[in-house]
């Protein structure tokens, strides 16, 4: 057992790493990640269950579709496909790359989620005067706070601590996300355990209290969301 706590493993990570910069890039890939998932998605699941035919049916079953595939099996012609696009090397690609990937699954949970909610509510509010639009986002948006906070949290998770993906589009180090910054503490000859561990902990901090905040607002919808019927 350390007689003392110190400290001096996580200054030479954040010196190393430059980890304020590589916090930034994984920070500004998720967030602006996620936000581009959630309003791509809610608006798109309403419309395919609030306008049933043959045409939403394909359309919705050809993006699910791209959930039974997996992603190693695309990494080459994703390098192909982004290097013809100039996405490689670019946050802004792997965003749009991340939106690609994420959209299927939150466009399959909105979708459930929608089929729950009554058609009265939006009809009362086109009554009311409101177009398709200002009924989706006054009456059927706040409805999906539950599952909109799942969502967010499940793809947080998922495109915070993702490191493949950065790894076949991400060269440069001024690009790099903590996940891929920090492989430099595991070779093939030596790994440096004291540093990674003190990188992967401060890595862990931000997701674990978004984490704490966000089960907060997954009660508080629930219980807003239980009257909705």
């Amino acid at each position: 057992m350390p007689n003392i706590l110190r400290f001096d493993n996580f200054k030479t990570v954040w010196n190393q790493l430059n980890f304020g910069g590589v916090f930034m890039n994984s920070l500004i890939i998720t967030v602006v990640s996620v936000v581009g998932i959630l309003l791509i998605s809610a608006p798109a699941a309403y419309q395919f269950v609030r306008r049933p035919g043959w045409v939403s049916t394909v359309l919705f079953m050809l993006i699910l579709s791209s959930l039974v595939i997996p992603f190693q099996s695309l990494m080459i012609p994703l390098v192909k496909v982004a290097s013809d696009l100039h996405m490689m090397d670019s946050i802004i690609g792997v965003i749009i790359m991340y939106w690609g990937f994420g959209i299927p699954l939150a466009l399959f949970l909105y979708h459930g989620f929608i089929k729950s909610i009554p058609r009265e509510l939006e009809e009362a509010a086109l009554i009311d005067g409101n177009g398709i639009v200002g009924a989706f986002f006054r009456i059927v948006l706040p409805l999906l706070k539950p599952i909109t906070t799942t969502i967010a949290i499940l793809h947080s998770l998922w495109i915070w601590n993702d490191f493949l993906l950065p790894l076949i589009t991400l060269s440069s180090k001024k690009n790099q996300t903590i996940p891929l910054a920090s492989s430099v503490y595991f070779g093939q000859y030596m790994n440096e355990w004291h540093l990674a561990m003190a990188a992967l902990t401060m890595a862990s901090i931000p997701v674990i209290l978004f984490f704490i905040i966000m089960q907060r607002n997954i009660i508080d919808g629930i219980t807003a969301g239980a009257v909705k019927g």
